[in-house]
């Protein structure tokens, strides 16, 4: 199975646009559309799952700079996810540990 990540689509285009895109090319496992946390909008790219590799190859050389709302699409593998650390939260982004004696 192999991971295509697509870049630079129209924020309208949908999950099922984007499989009847994919599906001439080889049968898709899912597509997931990066939508914005706050706004529930697109973010304007999308990853797609291939079964076979062969496939997916094909379908990234074939849709790669394809016209897309006047937008020339990026279709490349999808990198691995990079783990990143706990992410700090809270409004004091560290101050509160810097504690001071008071000037008296």
């Amino acid at each position: 199975m192999k991971k295509i990540f697509i870049g630079n689509f129209a924020f309208s285009m949908t999950e099922g646009e984007l499989r009847s895109m994919f599906e001439p090319h080889g049968q898709v496992e899912s597509v997931t559309i990066v939508t914005d946390r706050n706004t529930g909008r697109s973010r304007g790219f999308a990853f797609v799952e291939m079964t076979d590799n062969g496939a997916a190859d094909k379908a990234i050389a074939a849709l790669n700079g394809m016209d897309s709302g006047g937008r020339p699409l990026t279709v490349n593998e999808a990198r691995p996810k990079v783990e990143r650390g706990p992410r700090g939260g809270g409004f004091d982004r560290g101050h509160a540990r810097q504690r001071r004696e008071p000037r008296w």
